[in-house]
């Protein structure tokens, strides 16, 4: 089992940055892929960024990549997510997960998740 909490969500104005943390715990040893994942009210869960745990290799959706950065530290068990020039449409529950198997932005593939974490971007 992998334990994972996020952290770091808030209340920001667009244009502004914001950086997530995901702290893992128990069998950290299985992870092969770390994932940003968010869900915006009435709407579907959408990938934003992932990262190949022991490589570093990165993976981003269209809608964030060049303003959001996926990045790991291994030492620490804990993934980050650095969001710059924040938009009104990056307001959503931003939810961390864990792949024991693939590398890949299919929210289905993931094991484990956290609780989420709110960001909100006014306008």
């Amino acid at each position: 089992q992998v334990q994972l909490v996020e952290s770091g969500g808030g209340l920001v104005q667009a244009g502004d940055s914001l950086r997530l943390s995901c702290a893992a715990s128990g069998r950290t040893d299985s992870i092969k892929t770390m994932g940003w994942f968010r869900q915006a009210p009435g709407q579907e869960r959408e990938f934003v960024a992932l990262v190949n745990w022991s490589e570093g290799r990165t993976f981003y959706s269209d809608s964030v990549k060049g303003r959001f950065t996926i990045s790991r530290d291994n030492a620490k068990n804990t993934v980050y997510l650095q969001m710059n020039s924040l938009k009104p449409e990056d307001t959503a529950v931003y939810y961390c997960a864990a792949d024991r198997t693939y590398f890949t932005a299919m929210s289905r593939y993931y094991d484990y998740w956290g609780q989420g974490t709110q960001v909100t971007v006014s306008s």
